[in-house]
Order: C-alpha cells, then sequence, then structure tokens
C-alpha cells in the first residue's frame, strides 16, 4: 500500500471527533462498512457484484478480522467509525461509537466505495457542494428502483443529492465519472419526480439542502442502499456506519486501486 495516511481514524478513537466524515481527509478514500455473519457473506458480496454503483466492493475481511491494515496504518474496524447502526431481525435497534461489546469472531466486514470522496475533486474544479458548505449530512432519498436481489439482499435503490449550479451540471457530472469507486457519475439530474421522490425537502436520511440559487439536483447511487436490503433481509444480526459517518481510509481518493495500493 502506498498511503497518505490520514489522522482521522485515531481522532474517532479517541472521541475527539463524534460527526458526519464529509469534508475530512481530502485526498483519502472513505468506505462504507457493512458487518454481517460469515453465513451470509457470499451471497452480500453476489449482491455487490450485481449492483456496483451503489454497493461496489473495495475489500472485504476474513471472519473476526478487526486490524484492517490494508486500509488504513493501525485501523480498527470496531473503533474507526464515529457511529455504528446495529441492526437485529432487519430493525434499527440502536446506534453506538465503537463495535467492543457487539463483536464476534464469526463477522465479516465489506468496505463499500462512497461519494463523499469525490466531492473534494468538485470543489477543486469551483464546484460547491452545499453538505460541506453547511457542515450538514448529504441528504438521501429511497427511490422508485429496484436493485438486483442476491439470497435474501434486495431493495431499493437510494440516492444521494446535491444541488449544482446548472451552468456546472454537465462539469460535476465528467469530475464524478472519473471516480467509479465512489459511485461515479449521477444517475440522473433535475426532476426528483422521476425517481419516485415527491418531496426533497423531506430526505429519508441525512439532513434537507435547499436547491436555491439556480442550484439543480443532482442525484448520485448511495451507500445506504445495502443498508436498505439488509433491512430486507431481516438477518439477526448486521451492523452499518451511521449514514454519512463514514471509514476514512489511508487509501487515495483518485485511485485505490493503482498498484501498490490494493490489488
Amino acid at each position: 500500500m502506498n498511503p497518505i495516511h490520514s489522522s482521522v481514524p485515531a481522532e474517532i478513537r479517541s472521541g475527539q471527533h463524534q460527526g458526519h466524515t464529509a469534508g475530512l481527509a481530502p485526498g483519502c478514500l472513505q468506505v462504507n462498512l457493512v458487518v454481517l455473519p460469515a453465513s451470509h457473506a457470499q451471497a452480500f458480496g453476489e449482491y455487490c457484484a450485481l449492483n456496483p454503483r451503489p454497493c461496489l466492493l473495495i475489500l472485504l475481511t476474513t471472519p473476526g478480522q478487526t486490524d484492517w491494515t490494508e486500509l488504513g496504518t493501525g485501523l480498527d474496524v470496531r473503533r474507526d467509525v464515529p457511529a455504528y447502526n446495529i441492526y437485529e431481525n432487519g430493525v434499527l435497534s440502536r446506534t453506538v461509537p465503537d463495535l467492543l461489546n457487539d463483536w464476534s469472531d464469526d463477522l465479516v466486514t465489506f468496505a463499500l466505495g462512497f461519494s463523499f470522496t469525490f466531492e473534494h475533486a468538485l470543489l477543486r474544479a469551483g464546484i460547491p457542494v452545499r453538505n460541506i458548505a453547511t457542515n450538514t449530512t448529504v441528504p438521501m432519498y429511497q427511490t422508485n428502483r429496484e436493485t438486483r436481489s442476491a439470497g435474501p439482499f434486495a431493495g431499493p435503490l437510494v440516492v444521494s443529492m446535491r444541488p449544482i449550479p446548472a451552468a456546472k451540471v454537465a462539469k460535476a457530472h465528467d469530475i464524478s465519472a472519473q471516480f467509479p469507486w465512489a459511485r461515479g457519475a449521477p444517475i440522473h439530474s433535475g426532476d426528483p419526480k422521476v425517481l419516485g421522490i415527491e418531496d426533497l425537502d423531506q430526505p429519508d436520511w441525512g439532513d434537507t439542502s435547499e436547491t436555491r440559487d439556480g442550484g439543480v439536483p443532482v442525484f448520485w447511487a448511495c451507500g445506504v442502499t445495502p443498508q436498505a436490503a439488509l433491512e430486507e433481509a431481516e438477518l439477526s444480526l448486521c451492523i452499518t456506519h451511521r449514514p454519512g459517518h463514514m471509514l476514512v481510509t489511508d487509501l487515495p481518493e483518485h485511485d485505490p486501486f493503482r498498484a501498490g495500493n490494493l490489488q
């Protein structure tokens, strides 16, 4: 691995940072986490392969593995995310700051690419990112599009939305397309009703983001999609990051798969 080395995981572990991770550690890849029993790992891996836009698999652990040096120096999957959601029988039962009391040796962790990664590239190109400017979590919505199922895993596509100035929508499309491991290009821009979204002011997850000053709503496939699939699967136990509270890695956001990083 050719690490950048971010101090964010250590700050999260020590309790210095407990909020969302949007805008943190420019240049470092941020990923979604999905933790589930090893007995369901193969089926979930197939679900990711069938739905690469919202569930692009970056890496997974062996059962019980907690240290993840491929993603970061000293990284611990139980402690280095600001907040974890724990689901029991498909229902969110609680949110916790770490997994030290909930870990078991039969759990497998998946790291999935996430769209926070390309936000820094948008900013460098002079494209405003509202959620970073306002220090909020990007709004996320359930759509009328279904993902492809695998085993017990199925459910709707979830999207995140960023209002982009009309004159810069095409540029935002081209820039984000350069990050296929971080959702890639938008799946839609403009009328949210095309995706079955009736009211942008009522996101299913995250915070509202006004589309003012000529902003066009632009929608990207979102890493909350697998959380919806996990709810539908109704596993006895599964764990994810809290939406917007990601695992910050040492991998370069511009290409985590470059030789010397991930093979």
